[in-house]
């Protein structure tokens, strides 16, 4: 087995944190399903304006859109609805195989509406539409006016995958509103065994910020420390997954499983597989880049089930970054408005390539 089957043998499913039209169309996606073992996809405004941004694979929709006078966000949006389409098509083998639970691909909200529950439940529900396939997922960020949007998706039936997550306060949040979401769409006479839901929580931007305070601080103790933040805290949001077992759902509801994202080290100076090594373990996913894919299959150091049993380690990490003086409080709250942020940075420069091309 090379490290991608060992990570399915424990229990960790690996998706892939990319898509372009050029993967799809020349077979790329089918082959890192076939030889590498990837079993579903994710995307991002960021990933899309990537992939829009180069070649020509695009040119030929973007003609036609552009004679029947598209906006340019209505442009956006077919190009990606049609990647996500194509790309569900690709996987659905590893969907019917998994019963639903693997073969996913994810496509999100628009960030710039992330604190508005109608605008985002309304999108949600058109992108799920507009995709029209059973294995897609809608990506919702967890920010504090999302959430409800979370629980509204759910109860409709679609599929969510909950992305920016940072903090375990949050995560339980999250958590919650699976909960009530899924009990909700039975009530409302959905087969809730149809539903699925990953919780993506973001590790290597905690480790980025983390370390930029400790070196700011300074001492030994505190440099002692870096890198360490990220795993700690999957870690402990780990526990509270495991935990939130005990909570009675609707017969034939499925599991939400955590979803590591942002796996790719931001340091070169940590191993490239830090974050797939350490965070292995039943009912999870792992979306990564293709570099870490190849970087974990290359280091081929997976150690079995590297997170069950390690709250209380983690636990302790955290009282000692604290002890040291890292604001955690702080540092999930400039996080998640940063993660924010970065999205709808990335989501701007896309509908500015695209307007100049539909001009």
């Amino acid at each position: 087995m090379n490290a991608i089957e060992q990570l399915a043998s424990v229990g960790t499913s690996t998706w892939l944190d990319d898509l372009s039209r050029d993967r799809i169309s020349s077979g790329h996606l089918q082959q890192l399903i076939e030889e590498k073992h990837i079993v579903g996809v994710t995307t991002n405004p960021a990933i899309f304006a990537a992939a829009m941004s180069k070649g020509n694979a695009y040119d030929e929709q973007l003609a036609q859109l552009k004679s029947e006078e598209a906006s340019v966000d209505q442009a956006v949006y077919a190009m990606s609805i049609e990647d996500v389409r194509n790309a569900c098509d690709v996987l659905m083998p590893v969907f019917e195989k998994t019963s639903g639970q693997d073969g996913r691909v994810s496509i999100e909200v628009d960030p710039r509406i992330s604190e508005d529950r109608d605008a985002t439940i309304a999108q949600a529900r058109e992108l799920w539409n507009k995709v029209d396939r059973p294995n897609a997922m809608i990506k919702i960020p967890a920010t504090e006016e999302s959430l409800a949007a979370i629980t509204d998706a759910l109860a409709e039936g679609i599929s969510v995958n909950v992305t920016l997550i940072f903090s375990v306060a949050r995560y339980r949040q999250v958590i919650s509103a699976y909960q009530e979401g899924i009990q909700q769409a039975a009530e409302n006479g959905f087969d809730v065994s149809k539903i699925h839901s990953v919780a993506s929580f973001f590790v290597s931007r905690l480790d980025t910020e983390v370390d930029n305070r400790l070196e700011a601080i300074g001492s030994e103790e505190a440099l002692k420390l870096r890198g360490k933040a990220g795993v700690a805290n999957a870690r402990r949001a780990y526990q509270v997954f495991q935990d939130s077992q005990d909570t009675e759902l609707p017969e034939g509801a499925n599991v939400q499983r955590p979803l590591w994202a942002s796996t790719g080290v931001k340091n070169p100076e940590y191993p490239a597989d830090l974050y797939v090594r350490e965070l292995a373990g039943p009912d999870t996913v792992n979306t990564m880049p293709e570099a870490t894919i190849d970087a974990t299959i290359e280091a081929d150091a997976i150690q079995g089930d590297t997170l069950s049993g390690t709250a209380e380690e983690a636990e302790a990490v955290f009282a000692e970054l604290s002890k040291v003086g890292i604001d955690f409080e702080d540092v999930f709250e400039v996080l998640e408005r940063e993660g924010v942020e970065k999205f709808v940075d990335a989501w701007n420069e896309l509908l500015q390539s695209m307007q100049t091309q539909l001009s």
